[in-house]
Formats: C-alpha cells, structure tokens, sequence
C-alpha cells in the first residue's frame, strides 16, 4: 500500500511539473544584440510590476516622511506634521482626500526609473555572471560572487536613473503638501526636471544619490543574489523543475530578503530627496545621509528606520513576483535563456 501511496505521488508531481507548470527547457539564444534585448525585456517586466505595485510604493514614502525629526519649511524650526499613521489609513486618506487616481502620482517618472534601473542591473549581472566573475566548473554560481554581483549592478543601474527617482520621490509628495496648505513644488515630471536643473545645476538631479546607490546595492544584494541562487538551489537539489513554481518560490524569498535589507535606506533616501533646498542646491534638513540616519535614530528611535516597512514588504513581494515571472517568460518567448 505504501508502495502504491508514494508511486501515486510520484505521478502527480511528474504530471504537475510537465502539463500544469511546464519547465522552461533551455533555448538556443537566437538574438543578434542579447544585451539590448535584454535590457529592453527588463525593463518591460519592470514596467509591468511598477505600474501593478504603485500604490504601495505611493504609500510608503508618505509613511517615511511622517512624523520626521525637526521638520522644518525653508530652514524655520517648527513641529513635525503628522498627517496618517498607518498604511491603510494613508491609503484611505489618499483615496479619500486627493482621489484614487492620486495613488499612482509618480509613475511616470517611476517607470522611467525602471527602464533606466531594471535594465542597467540585470544586464550588469549577467555579464558580471557570465563573463567577469565566472560561475564554477560545474555551471554553479556561488553565493558570496551572486551577493558581489548583485550589490555592483544595482548600485550602478540606481546611479544612471536616480535623477528620475528624485522626481518620483517629490511628485509623491505633492499632494501631501497640498493638504498642509503648502503651495505646490511641480507641476509634473517635465517640470520637476526643469525646476532641479535650475535650482541646483546638473548636479542637482543626483541629489541623494549616496542612499540612493546605497539602498539599490543592499536591495539588489537581497533580491537579485536571493532569486539566483535560491533558483539554482531548487533546481539542483529539489525536483522542481525550471518553471513558474520555481521562479514563484525563489522571487517571494528574494522579495522578503530585499525589503529586510533595503528599508533603513529607503528611509534615508526619501528624507534627503523630500527635503527643501537653499538657493545653491544644498539640503536645509540634512548634511548627509549619515547626518539624517542619525537624526532620525536620535529623534525618532532605530525603528523609524523601519517606517513603511511593511507596504514596502508588502510591494516588494508582488513586485517581485510580477517582475521575475514576467521576465523569465518573455526571455523564453523571444528565444533568451532561462536567467
């Protein structure tokens, strides 16, 4: 009986892994430029996950700028605001107070971040992968090289697009400010980059690119190191096979892994970039990132650090999902190998 029980068992997972998720075999690349059309597959996936994930993201920067130690307009002391205080009641203020469609408020630029960002990193990884750190003799790729890999590539695809995170990050808080009674900053994503570029010079629209790069690397650390080698951990000592199951799997770890690490970052990046700026361009808030970590450690406890963690948890795990199923599966469409 037992005999039979585990045969039984046996077949369905066989009939499950080949007709229900079928296994992506590998495929001969017949792409004549690979890496553009990696690039442009990239940042298609990372399209379609922004624009699915948004109001998380939306949400979560409202959360990291509430409550923000010696808030102050134009370099004047004055109480921090506390507008909402969760994520659902942030989110229902937004829907209730500025409109629904305010929920993707930003998403132009972000989407311009990621054609920039999403492409830039996965082609820097696989290249790093392929051909600079070089996989084992047995076609293994090791988690110490995967981590070097993937902390290198999302430091430098945050570097080329975050001017454009500069402008998500101010669009996002526009209807914030008009709440508190505060005129406008922009007008829209062409305007924010005309208004930074005047005010602060080409230089200006990398403002907070230290956390910025800084945060990329960490989240890149957890999710691109994560997904790789929680993939080929499946692969090679698991009966799953190269499909949806296993990319579902390996995306929902790299998501949760990404958010753990990226989030104190995050938090640090959103201050610097929201802050008000003198007439040279220089923060009135914060001198650093290292001067806002600590203000905020100091007012506000280590766990401010955290703030919006779990819209981020909770964004980043869909986002995760969407990009990396959507991206597995358009590379086989168009004849890419399996990542």
């Amino acid at each position: 009986m037992t005999h039979y029980v585990e045969n039984t068992h046996l077949l369905f997972c066989d009939f499950y892994n080949r007709q229900l998720v079928p296994a992506m075999d590998p495929v001969q690349e017949n792409s004549q430029y690979p890496l553009v059309s990696k690039f442009i597959l990239s940042a298609f996936a990372a399209t379609v996950a922004e624009l699915v994930t948004f109001p998380l993201d939306l949400t979560k920067t409202r959360l990291q700028v509430q409550g923000e130690a010696g808030l102050r307009e134009h370099g004047k002391p004055g109480p921090a605001r506390t507008v909402y205080r969760g994520m659902l009641s942030t989110a229902v203020g937004i829907v209730r107070e500025e409109g629904p469609l305010k929920l993707w408020q930003g998403a132009t630029p972000a989407v311009y971040r990621h054609i920039v960002y999403s492409g830039g990193r996965m082609v820097a990884y696989e290249q790093l992968r392929e051909s600079v750190l070089g996989k084992s003799e047995d076609g293994s790729f090791s988690v110490w090289k995967a981590a070097v890999g993937g902390m290198v590539s999302g430091a430098f695809g945050q570097f080329l697009a975050s001017p454009t995170d500069l402008v998500k990050v101010q669009m996002q808080m526009e209807g914030r400010r008009r709440l508190e009674g505060k005129p406008p900053r922009v007008r829209g994503a062409y305007h924010a980059f005309i208004k930074i570029v005047s005010e602060g010079g080409i230089r200006g629209l990398w403002a907070g690119w230290v956390p910025n790069v800084q945060r990329a690397a960490l989240v890149n650390l957890g999710d691109l190191a994560t997904y790789d080698s929680v993939k080929h951990l499946l692969l090679r000592h698991t009966s799953l096979e190269d499909n949806c199951l296993c990319h579902g799997l390996a995306s929902t770890c790299s998501g949760l892994v990404a958010a753990t690490m990226g989030t104190p970052a995050d938090v640090v990046k959103t201050r610097i970039m929201n802050q008000p700026r003198d007439s040279s361009g220089r923060g009135l808030l914060y001198k650093s990132s290292v001067d806002c970590l600590v203000q905020a450690v100091k007012g506000e406890g280590f766990l401010s650090l955290y703030k919006g963690f779990l819209p981020t948890w909770l964004r980043m795990a869909p986002w995760s999902m969407t990009f990396w199923l959507t991206f597995e599966q358009i590379r086989r469409a168009v004849g890419i190998s399996s990542f």
